[in-house]
């Protein structure tokens, strides 16, 4: 069992903290704390507090952050927090682009990270995440907010991840992997 000081955390983006916490008898001692991959290059974790974290509780994730060598970042419980909530709809808004025919999926890539610094073009990043996981993302997001244009789902994504073409782990996605 659970002592009274133990403080639950989810790693999640794609859930709302909040509701998780719901489930809870102790609402107070929930959070969110958000690393990303692969966790140990990378140093960004975002502490997620609720409108029922305690302080407390808040503080203790952000030392522990710190503690493991992380440079913590503080949000509220929004879908994607800070980072998946910028990255989501740039890399749905470079489908998008390729749907309407814009642009070619290679110069999308190349562009971002010639032009942007990124490391991965979006396209390189979705197969990376997985075509399923991002779908799973953008259908939650699309369910909370339906009227936001920057959570619309993608029919080409769609179709992708119906034919079980996931990115990286499947062999196949955007491009194709040996």
């Amino acid at each position: 069992f659970f002592s009274r000081r133990t403080i639950f955390a989810s790693n999640t983006s794609s859930l709302q903290i909040t509701q998780m916490a719901n489930s809870t008898t102790r609402q107070d001692r929930f959070g969110g704390l958000h690393f990303f991959n692969p966790v140990p290059m990378m140093k960004l974790v975002e502490v997620i507090k609720t409108p029922m974290t305690s302080q407390k509780t808040f503080e203790s994730l952000m030392d522990f952050s710190k503690a493991v060598g992380k440079s913590p970042v503080s949000c509220k419980d929004t879908p994607g927090f800070i980072v998946n909530r910028l990255l989501v709809p740039y890399m749905m808004e470079a489908v998008r682009l390729f749907e309407r025919g814009d642009a070619s999926k290679e110069d999308i890539d190349v562009a971002m990270k010639l032009g942007a610094g990124y490391p991965m073009g979006p396209f390189e990043l979705l197969d990376y995440v997985g075509l399923d996981t991002s779908k799973y993302i953008i259908d939650g997001w699309h369910s909370l907010e339906p009227n936001n244009p920057l959570f619309a789902p993608s029919p080409l994504l769609n179709k992708l991840v119906e034919e079980k073409k996931l990115g990286k782990k499947t062999g196949e996605g955007f491009y194709k992997y040996k």
